[in-house]
Order: C-alpha cells, then sequence, then structure tokens
C-alpha cells in the first residue's frame, strides 16, 4: 500500500498532524501499537486530569460547610470506581480518535513500525506478521514513556510508574513520590487527597522546579497544609522491597531520613521512544536521546 503521508504514532502530535494532512488532501495513514491518542490521552494528561477533578470533588464535600452547604453524613471515597471514572474518560476520548481518523478518511494499520528506508515502513503486528507501506513522507511521532533511574527500577506491584498510578486496584495507606515535576506533582494531589499518607521527594531546591520560585513555594504550602511531607533538596538512594512494605532509604539536607510505604511511584520524568525505529540503520543522528 502506499500512501502520501504515514504518521507512526498516534498521539497529540501524531493525529493533529494526521488530520491536518488528510484535509489537504493527502492519501493518509496511520501506524500505532497500541490505543490511539497515545499516551497524553490514554495514559497521561487526560486520565490524570479525571482523578484530579474527583479530588477536587472530594476536598468540595469536605468543606461544604466553607460554602454554606450541609452535607448530612461524612463524604467517603470508593476508589475503584474514581478510577473506574478516569478510565472511562480515556476510553471516550480515544473512540472519539477512532471518529475523528474514519471521518477523515485516515487508514490505521495497527503494529509496530520500524523505519526500512526513506519511504518505507515495516509494521509488526502483534502476531508477530510483518508487512510494508510506502510513502512520500514519514512523520515520526513516537512519544515517550516513564523515565526509569538505575536506583529505581520499576516492577510494577511496590515500585511503579504512572501508568500503574492510574490503575491501582485498591488505595494505598502510604506512598513515596520521587520527583515534583507535574506528574509527580498531580498523584502525590490526587493521592494525598483520597486518604493516603504521601512523602514527596525532590532532588531540587524546589518542587515543580520548571515553575516560577514564588508558584513552587505556594504549591508546597498548599501541599503541606493538606499533611504531605514534602522534602526537597534530597534524593533515594535505595528502595528494600524484599518485604510486604517498601523500605525506603532518603538523603535530605539535613542527613538521612528512612521511610516506610505501601507504594513507592517513579515520576522522575520521561523518555523519549526512539528506540528500535531503525533510525541508526538509515544513519539519522540523534543526540541526547532526540532526532538531529
Amino acid at each position: 500500500m502506499s500512501y502520501d503521508v504515514i504518521v507512526i504514532g498516534s498521539g497529540p502530535g501524531g493525529y493533529v498532524a494526521a488530520i491536518r494532512a488528510s484535509q489537504l488532501g493527502l492519501k493518509t495513514a496511520v501506524v500505532e501499537r497500541s490505543e490511539l491518542g497515545g499516551i497524553c490521552l490514554n495514559w497521561g494528561c487526560i486520565p490524570t486530569k479525571s482523578l484530579l477533578k474527583s479530588a477536587q470533588v472530594f476536598e468540595y464535600l469536605k468543606h461544604a460547610g466553607d460554602y454554606g452547604l450541609k452535607i448530612d453524613g461524612s463524604a467517603g471515597v470508593d476508589f475503584e470506581k474514581v478510577v473506574k471514572r478516569s478510565r472511562d474518560v480515556a476510553d471516550g476520548m480515544s473512540k472519539g480518535i477512532q471518529f475523528l481518523f474514519k471521518k477523515n478518511k485516515i487508514d490505521v494499520i495497527k503494529g509496530t513500525g520500524k523505519l526500512k528506508s526513506n519511504n518505507t515502513v515495516t509494521i509488526t503486528d502483534a502476531d508477530g506478521k510483518a508487512s510494508e507501506v510506502t510513502a512520500k513522507h514519514i512523520i515520526l511521532a513516537t512519544g515517550a514513556r516513564s523515565r526509569e533511574l538505575p536506583n529505581l527500577k520499576q516492577d510494577g506491584k511496590k515500585i511503579i510508574g504512572y501508568r500503574q498510578a492510574l490503575t491501582l486496584p485498591t488505595l494505598p495507606k502510604s506512598m513515596v513520590v520521587v520527583g515534583s515535576g507535574a506528574i509527580g506533582s498531580e498523584f502525590a494531589y490526587f493521592y494525598q487527597t483520597m486518604g493516603t499518607q504521601v512523602t514527596l521527594v525532590e532532588f531540587l531546591p524546589n518542587i515543580v522546579p520548571l515553575e516560577d520560585e514564588e508558584v513552587s513555594k505556594q504549591l508546597e504550602r498548599s501541599f503541606k497544609k493538606i499533611g504531605m511531607k514534602v522534602l526537597t533538596s534530597s534524593s533515594v538512594e535505595k528502595v528494600d522491597i524484599a518485604g510486604n512494605i517498601c523500605k525506603v532509604k532518603v538523603k535530605t539536607a539535613a542527613g538521612e531520613e528512612n521511610f516506610e510505604c505501601d507504594i513507592v511511584l517513579s515520576a522522575v520524568g520521561i523518555a523519549p521512544n526512539i528506540e528500535n525505529l531503525g533510525l541508526e540503520e538509515l544513519g539519522i543522528v540523534t543526540e541526547k536521546a532526540k532526532l538531529k
């Protein structure tokens, strides 16, 4: 099959590019190995905002009196339903992307894409069967994944990344969140609000370090106000997961501290998905995990 444009990856970068290409009259296909909409829609921005909305509503319920409202009884959390709502929102949005592709006559090819030449993509489906498609233009929009630290390897159970944090079967009693960027801070707030005792560990002097210092200080005060423990200029040195609980050794400016928790969430950033795309074979140069 031959196309004018092939887009590898259907996240926000990929699906927008594909739709626009089709609208301009180009015969377009999208190669996707997982859910349409990519990480942002299925495992990132959208489902996390759904969780945060549930946390916000729960906060409102707990402080209804501040708004002149009276609620008989106490507010509680049905964690399983909170998670299900988040997944339902993501699934609905993914189906919306499917509708837009169909509306704009974009072919969706399920499988993992790899560059064979400047104009050819080899696609391997879930059964291992390979096929080839060609195009005048190929767009790489393969997104990113959770980055792992050498001393914080994720096992998906006790040391988890954002994917597992979105679908935990039960609400943990305690959690250490490593990294206070957008991902770490969002999950830290959500779980603390839901009832988990959260310890947020940040290597740099301020949480959300890419934001203005004034924003960082205010957010830290807000986190501490809801009972979260915040450690800045700190690093997780070791996590022992041999027993029923995680034993976390944290190096702080004041010395070493030890914590016990049910879950450690690694939120130390993301790594681009540029491996196994055929870049090296075609002589495409990368620098610091980016196309040069």
